[in-house]
């Protein structure tokens, strides 16, 4: 089983691209949750999303304290959350910024395993002309974790964006263009 926690600011995506990587993972035939956690609801709040998923039905309904990746939208979040808690020195953070990985290592609070890095804003603004942050911290999130096959994964989101954006269909391209960047852009130390 592999488990991912995501955390962001509302607003910014995080709990849509925890849904996102649920549909996928659930496509390729594994079993899947998604779920977020907030307080009061508002835009710019700090939120927590997770994933899990596995080849095997999970029992285990709870929040998730031992992570093997975790994403962070926001880098501001780590000046006062401890993204790192309890993450796996196995697995890796993945943090949404156009700094170097290693930059990063004195805000982990003792975290000692990878750090990648992916400046998901600059990537958005060039591939969608606004800022999104989700679609390539979802790409980065795969490429990373590996927890879906890379190019089942772009088909999937493209019949994914396909059905959602059919109004706008405009905006599929640029979507897809931002998953295949992102996911050869992501740093690690």
């Amino acid at each position: 089983m592999i488990e991912i926690r995501w955390h962001g600011r509302g607003g910014q995506g995080a709990k849509t691209a925890s849904q996102l990587l649920a549909d996928a993972a659930f496509m390729a035939g594994k079993y899947v949750q998604s779920f977020p956690e907030y307080g009061p609801e508002r835009s710019g709040a700090p939120i927590t999303a997770y994933n899990r998923i596995s080849d095997e039905r999970c029992s285990v309904h709870s929040n998730i304290y031992e992570p093997d990746y975790v994403a962070v939208v926001d880098e501001t979040l780590l000046e006062s959350v401890d993204a790192a808690a309890g993450l796996k020195d196995s697995g890796a953070i993945i943090i949404n910024s156009g700094k170097k990985p290693e930059e990063f290592r004195p805000l982990l609070r003792g975290y000692s395993g990878k750090i990648c890095t992916i400046d998901a804003r600059k990537i958005s603004m060039d591939c969608l002309g606004a800022y999104f942050p989700n679609t390539p911290m979802l790409a980065a999130v795969v490429e990373v974790s590996g927890c879906v096959e890379k190019e089942q994964f772009l088909k999937d989101m493209e019949e994914s964006y396909r059905h959602k954006f059919a109004k706008k269909p405009q905006v599929v391209e640029g979507n897809l263009k931002c998953l295949r960047i992102a996911m050869n852009e992501v740093l690690t130390s």
